[in-house]
């Protein structure tokens, strides 16, 4: 019998205070999905590849949300440490990961089966 899961299935663990993802289009809610998923252009700079979870992105506890760590944090992603040179990352990571324009991950979510 296939595994319902088929082979185009991308499977990724949240945090388990993570928020359900929202309907495309509406405001990001720092769900996390999308860079779990893959790396956006940006994130495949950051990360160095293509596939798999962004290393840029960060879980808050205290915002109990995913960020991404080049809005963020990009001294923490980067090492880089001169302000003009983080302002501008930051900047240019909005712009780059539409920012304040809405969900655009059109991923299905799909809860484990039972027992796992």
């Amino acid at each position: 019998m296939p595994d319902p899961l088929s082979a185009h299935a991308t499977v990724v663990w949240l945090h388990p205070e993570a928020p359900a993802k929202p309907a495309e289009g509406a405001p990001c809610n720092g769900c996390g999905l999308c860079c779990l998923a893959e790396p956006c252009p940006l994130g495949v700079l950051v990360s160095r590849r293509r596939r798999g979870a962004c290393v840029a992105l960060r879980w808050s506890d205290a915002d109990q949300r995913y960020w991404c760590g080049m809005v963020a944090d990009p001294a923490e992603v980067t090492g880089l440490a001169h302000p003009w040179a983080l302002r501008a990352m930051s900047a240019l990571a909005r712009r780059w990961i539409a920012a304040g324009i809405g969900c655009d991950a059109r991923l299905d979510v799909q809860a484990p089966p039972p027992g796992q």
